[in-house]
């Protein structure tokens, strides 16, 4: 990994062809660090959340789905405002400093709420934090990036990001096996390494001025390149994919319930996924430089298939089960910064932040249905049979989606 300092303040001088094929922006980097922070923080809690919400407060399954819903999708609410925002004004830093900071609040807010409402309205205030950063920081990644390396820049990101992932749940699996069932002390040591990650973007990461706001992009253009052609085809498959792509804690409350083992150590199921994840999320956005993201992108959703498929079987076992998180592992790596490498050079420069928080909004909003329709299947029809149906259902969406992105590799912006 190289930092390049093409991104320095005062600096507008580009770099030589050939100089850059190996080196990443400082800007990604430092982006890289505030969403490892912030993944320890988040992280910590949604290692927990799903057993505490069931076991500790007693949610049933219809309600933990339509928690897990509002965890998924509520961020779909200021996606879009977020990328807009980011575009139209020039402040992408402190467009994704509010959505940090209230991310951040939230982790403090865990401890007096108690009851469905409180915890409802503590995980849509964490969730709206989230919505508002993430376009914004995504086009700051790709404004610092060279577009032939956005793929191995977004995989550096996550990376970062993942290490963050993998540190979160060991950190509260610590403090569980330190005191069992003291989930108060998991939300305070997550609101310190939240409030951390802020104060590393607010004091390091430089504002770069998007093209947007040089050009002073109005409303109206947003919009109809948001919705025009080139993203069409994208937007569909990314919605019918999201559709069938069950929350992680469904997945990992199927396991539980299957091998029985101890509570305190479920945190470590999250730790199995992101040690994946990180290992392999900088090959893979290499890997779709060169071979064509949606195609890596296809191909990470039928890992998340696999997984299914496995986590649906009626005896597991140690070997099972890693294969089983090593395989959601890939699918996030496979996906998450592929997405947005994707649509970013779908979009011109002038709505790169707005093509990109289309996207996710799109994801968001899917995956929210997902997690209800999953919530409510469960309740019916138990976990296997549930993660059977939709393992089918996305056996016939992956095909699907593969054609839907046919070629769309070429008709990127120059």
């Amino acid at each position: 990994m190289y930092v390049s300092l093409r991104d320095r303040p005062g600096s507008d001088k580009e770099p030589e062809s050939g100089s850059t094929v190996r080196r990443v922006s400082s800007t990604v980097i430092l982006l890289g660090v505030v969403s490892m922070l912030t993944d320890i923080s988040s992280e910590s809690v949604s290692s927990i959340l799903p057993l505490y919400l069931t076991a500790v407060v007693g949610l049933s399954p219809v309600a933990y789905g339509f928690l897990d819903g509002m965890y998924q999708g509520v961020s779909a609410l200021v996606r879009l405002a977020g990328g807009y925002a980011a575009d139209r004004h020039g402040q992408p830093k402190w467009v994704a400093v509010l959505g940090y900071g209230a991310s951040a609040l939230s982790r403090i807010a865990l401890l007096p709420a108690a009851g469905f409402a409180a915890i409802t309205a503590v995980v849509t205030g964490d969730r709206l934090g989230k919505g508002l950063r993430t376009a914004p920081r995504d086009a700051l990644i790709a404004e610092s990036t060279d577009p032939k390396m956005l793929g191995r820049a977004f995989g550096v990101h996550r990376t970062l990001d993942t290490i963050g992932a993998a540190i979160g749940p060991l950190v509260a699996f610590a403090l569980l096996a330190a005191v069992p069932g003291d989930y108060d002390s998991i939300f305070v040591v997550s609101f310190a390494f939240a409030v951390v990650g802020v104060a590393v973007l607010v004091l390091f990461v430089p504002n770069l001025r998007t093209a947007a706001a040089k050009a002073r992009v109005g409303f109206r253009v947003v919009l109809r390149e948001v919705g025009g052609r080139k993203l069409r085809k994208p937007l569909i498959a990314a919605a019918v994919l999201g559709l069938l792509t069950v929350g992680d804690g469904f997945l990992y409350l199927a396991l539980q319930e299957r091998d029985d083992f101890a509570a305190t150590y479920f945190p470590l199921l999250y730790v199995g996924t992101n040690v994946a994840y990180l290992a392999l999320a900088v090959p893979l956005g290499r890997l779709a430089d060169r071979v064509g993201r949606a195609k890596v992108l296809v191909a990470g959703h039928g890992a998340l298939l696999l997984s299914y498929l496995l986590a649906a079987l009626p005896a597991g076992g140690l070997g099972l089960t890693l294969t089983t998180l090593m395989l959601l592992g890939v699918f996030y790596a496979a996906t998450d910064g592929v997405l947005p490498a994707l649509i970013s050079r779908l979009v011109s420069e002038e709505t790169r932040g707005s093509g990109i928080a289309a996207a996710q909004t799109v994801v968001a909003l899917a995956r929210f249905a997902s997690s209800l329709l999953f919530g409510v299947y469960w309740s019916l029809q138990g976990p296997s049979q549930s993660l059977l149906v939709f393992g089918a259902l996305l056996a016939l969406a992956v095909p699907a989606a593969g054609w839907l992105l046919r070629g769309i590799d070429r008709a990127q912006v120059a």
